[in-house]
């Protein structure tokens, strides 16, 4: 397909003053931010969801080498504050559960559904009974990311990375945004320009996505059926999760290990000293961001605001 071109949005003084600087802005301290709980014993955990319903976070632990089809992965369950309630709520290997190296999570209906490398399963929310697999076959090198449109399509991001036998990384591509709608894959957007699409998330109040690279520094608000992305934002580099809040996104780097929240003001430092914080997951209701501490095997929550 044509590589489209980058638009990048022009803002009012009251939108987002970050969207055309080349870094953050001034780092300035938030109102309260504090941290509620760090809970440990997790095996590579990579994503957290949180399941409003039910009240309990979802943790999706690759447990050894992300692209290892190891059959080894695990789903845990945590309690609304944080504390194990079941570290192997989904194991791999048993009760017919096939799990490699999982990584992003998303919820539709009473389907929670994962991104396992090269395809994208569901399990029952409450019993964690495998009722879907959805195989992308070879045009999937390295799914990341999984978040449902309003409609309930699936957008799953491909960051495009593979890793060599002594654990370093590169950087081949393609990178890519699939649509999966019912048993249906399809490419949605495609490019060297998406910059390792990692995190993936709806902003309901701009009626689009917000994809953040990891290759990049540019964060992108894309709607579906376009072919053109906007930069509605920047971050230090290296974004992994992304989640909105109140009309800001939040989002961890790996480029300097924070958490950070993007909005009208510009760019505010939450939380630092947070190494390989991957993709967070958010209770709205107590503006708590649980971030995963990808190398440590731990999690924290974080109350932001």
């Amino acid at each position: 397909m044509r590589l489209p071109k980058r638009s990048v949005v022009l803002l009012l003084p009251l939108a987002w003053g970050c969207a055309r600087r080349e870094t953050p802005g001034p780092a300035a301290a938030p109102a309260n931010p504090e941290r509620v709980s760090v809970t440990g014993g997790f095996s590579t955990p990579e994503s957290v969801l949180w399941d409003a319903g039910q009240s309990v976070w979802f943790v999706s632990n690759i447990n050894g080498s992300p692209v290892a089809r190891d059959g080894n992965g695990f789903i845990s369950r945590l309690d609304r504050d944080g504390a194990v309630a079941n570290l192997h709520w989904v194991q791999g290997g048993q009760n017919g559960v096939t799990l490699n190296g999982p990584k992003g999570l998303a919820l539709t209906g009473d389907t929670l559904w994962v991104a396992d490398i090269d395809a994208v399963r569901g399990f029952d929310r409450r019993t964690g009974a495998p009722v879907a697999g959805i195989e992308f076959g070879s045009q999937a090198r390295f799914l990341n990311d999984v978040a449902a449109g309003p409609d309930g399509t699936l957008y799953v991001t491909d960051t495009g990375i593979a890793f060599a036998a002594d654990g370093s990384m590169s950087h081949p591509g393609p990178d890519r945004v699939f649509a999966v709608s019912g048993r249906n894959v399809r490419i949605a957007l495609e490019g060297a320009w998406l910059e390792g699409p990692n995190g993936i998330t709806w902003d309901a109040g701009s009626k689009r996505f917000v994809v953040v690279p990891f290759a990049g520094k540019a964060l992108f608000g894309w709607s579906p059926g376009a072919t053109t992305i906007d930069t509605v934002g920047t971050g230090p580099g290296g974004q992994d999760g992304v989640e909105m809040l109140g009309g800001e996104m939040y989002v961890t780097s790996w480029a300097d290990s924070s958490l950070f929240a993007v909005g009208p003001g510009g760019n505010r430092r939450i939380a630092g000293g947070l190494n390989a914080p991957a993709d967070i997951g958010l209770d709205p209701t107590r503006d708590y961001v649980a971030v995963p501490r990808f190398m440590e095997n731990q999690v924290e929550v974080w109350r932001v605001r």
